[in-house]
């Protein structure tokens, strides 16, 4: 069972202190844990409650939300790449980014395609928001903040609308990349050994096909919404990804999840 410690308590520490929300295998904060624990990074889990402790959260971190790193007393880091640097710069060895600049190049842009805005996990949200939103019997409490966190990402409905398309595309870019890896005779996403990109596909899978429950245990409720159902989208998380995805997490990352 994760150990958590409050905001407060978290402000007053050294080192490396990373707010996380206590069971929810979101994929930003997966793959932030899976980074430090492929490092070796020690950091103590901050406990994130919207509405509890939003007020002193975002005066420590300029923001609400997870996962956000705070390093002694440095900025706060709430960006995937700039927590990608740090954890880089805290632990040189092993490396997760390529050292040669067509493959470092390729890892960040394939990785920006499912990390960064208007990518995968981006998009998968906002249609995560649309289920709410467009539920004429959802709840009063569940409109309201989720029309607040819609605000906060751009929500549309035009957006929803062309967000599957747009998954479509990454997962076949991503399995096209695969696929070339493969018949190089690499078992990884970019180069010869692990990338961070490796760590990134496995995370943010879930929000296509979660882990089963014995990996990953979800309320059936959150399983339902973080598995992606549209035809377009399944039809392009070809097996070799999920596999891979897999592979990762059976050889480098944590099972079960410690949420």
């Amino acid at each position: 069972m994760a150990e958590y410690v409050e905001v407060e308590a978290g402000i007053a520490l050294s080192g490396l202190r990373v707010v996380l929300t206590p069971g929810v295998p979101g994929p930003w904060s997966e793959a932030a844990k899976g980074i430090l624990r492929m490092k070796g990074i020690p950091y103590v889990k901050v406990r994130q409650q919207t509405g509890i402790d939003g007020e002193a959260l975002a005066k420590w971190t300029a923001q609400t939300s997870a996962p956000v790193w705070v390093y002694n007393d440095e900025r706060p880091r709430s960006l995937w790449n700039d927590q990608l640097y740090l954890a880089e710069r805290l632990a040189p060895e092993p490396t997760l980014i390529p050292a040669p600049i067509a493959e470092r190049s390729l890892m960040f842009g394939l990785s920006n395609e499912l990390c960064g805005e208007y990518g995968l996990g981006w998009y998968r949200r906002l249609m995560m928001f649309h289920v709410t939103l467009s539920n004429p019997n959802a709840r009063e409490e569940a409109v309201k903040a989720v029309t607040l966190l819609g605000k906060k990402y751009g929500y549309t409905p035009e957006q929803v609308e062309r967000a599957p398309v747009r998954l479509a595309e990454i997962l076949k870019l991503l399995y096209e990349q695969l696929a070339r890896q493969r018949a190089s005779g690499s078992r990884y996403l970019v180069g010869q050994q692990l990338s961070a990109l490796d760590v990134y596909w496995a995370a943010f899978a879930a929000l296509i096909e979660p882990l089963p429950d014995e990996s990953c245990r979800m309320s059936a409720g959150l399983r339902r919404m973080y598995r992606c159902d549209d035809g377009r989208v399944q039809a392009a998380i070809k097996p070799d990804l999920l596999a891979h995805r897999d592979f990762i997490y059976k050889q480098y990352l944590e099972l079960p999840l410690d949420l």
